[in-house]
């Protein structure tokens, strides 16, 4: 059988560069998975934690009805 410079060609091309190509476009793919995940992480993660000001002005509503309940107690105590 006679090895034609066309016939190594066709070869190296089949063997080689479609699976080389198979790869890329795979790993690309990937890729862009990857980076809508990454997205989308990005979206929900704010919606789990407290902001510094919710933070804030939670503890400035406990902080009144802590004050509230010491001037109850001070005025329980007072009358007695």
């Amino acid at each position: 059988m006679d090895v034609s410079p066309l016939l190594f060609w066709n070869v190296l091309l089949t063997l080689v560069v479609a699976p080389l190509m198979y790869n890329i476009r795979t790993n690309a793919n990937e890729i862009k998975r990857v980076n809508i995940l990454l997205n989308k992480t990005r979206e929900e993660i704010p919606t789990l934690y407290v902001t510094k000001s919710q933070q804030q002005m939670d503890i400035a509503r406990v902080l009144e009805v802590l004050d509230k309940m010491e001037q109850k107690i001070d005025k329980l105590f007072e009358v007695k």
